[in-house]
């Protein structure tokens, strides 16, 4: 491990979120690699799921909640007492509102700080737990933001909301890590075919239509979680501070001070939006 250039063959990587879509294949990417992959969620039997193909000296699956800070320091001190200490730690565990859209009106009591506590507190004590193993290893912190932290989030507030936050820590870690010799970085997922988008994608007809409006020609296709970690574990190596995956997005988000205004005020104005909106909050 040298601070200018990470090597993931022999490397300790915590993940969290590990049994899910994105978080599965990038495992599975890095430990094909040569990596030592720390396998955390919030079930026992998906990450030993996941964990059985892949080679067991090199794995350790393990669950726990990341919204809850002791359990995330306890799969610290396990992961170093098996493996010797961490050189990378991805923060990745998020859910989504679920597979019904709503807006700030129509939202279920309690839904906005559940999505919170998962997406924000759960990177937030995720990389607290991991920081004196990361800074003591010149390591990596990398934090699963989306592009919706630089999108607009009708319909998608808490996500959105949790996503802007959650970029808004990767990018500041960056600074505060670098007097240590230690990196961090944002991942910035577009639409993936996991789980978690199917209420784009069918499960809602209104969000489906909505996101359809909102994201056209090539940004609304989805792609497979492999493309994801593929990203991941080149910018990992790169010790890269944003990854954009698919690549189309990056000039959406290299040009987000000009488009956003341009973006919110058609959207804002758009009659077919509106009609979809009142329909969504009237059902």
């Amino acid at each position: 491990m040298t601070r200018h250039r990470i090597d993931l063959n022999g490397a300790t990587v915590v993940i969290t979120g590990a049994a899910g879509g994105i978080g599965s294949a990038v495992a599975t990417t890095l430990h094909r690699r040569g990596a030592r992959v720390v396998l955390v969620d919030l079930s026992q039997d998906a990450v030993d799921s996941v964990a059985a193909g892949l080679s067991a000296p090199r794995t350790l699956a393990m669950s726990a909640d990341v919204t809850d800070k002791d359990t995330m320091a306890a799969v610290v001190a396990a992961a170093r007492d098996r493996f010797g200490g961490i050189d990378v730690v991805i923060a990745n565990a998020g859910i989504s509102s679920g597979n019904v859209a709503f807006t700030a009106s129509t939202a279920p009591d309690g839904i906005f700080e559940r999505v919170l506590a998962v997406n924000l507190f759960g990177v937030w004590n995720t990389v607290r737990a991991a920081l004196p193993s990361i800074r003591e290893a010149r390591g990596h912190v990398l934090v699963t933001s989306s592009t919706y932290a630089y999108v607009n989030g009708a319909v998608n507030i808490p996500y959105a909301a949790s996503k802007a936050a959650v970029e808004q820590i990767g990018r500041s870690l960056r600074v505060e890590l670098a007097p240590h010799g230690a990196s961090a970085g944002v991942l910035y997922p577009g639409w993936v075919a996991t789980p978690i988008a199917d209420v784009a994608f069918g499960a809602d007809d209104l969000a489906t239509q909505l996101v359809a409006r909102g994201f056209p020609g090539p940004l609304h296709t989805p792609v497979q979680a492999e493309v994801i970690a593929r990203a991941v574990a080149r910018g990992i190596e790169r010790r890269a501070p944003s990854i954009q995956a698919p690549r189309r997005w990056a000039p959406v988000s290299a040009l987000r001070g000009l488009l956003n205004p341009v973006i919110d005020g058609r959207l804002a104005r758009d009659p077919e939006m509106h009609r979809l909106i009142r329909e969504l909050e009237q059902r």
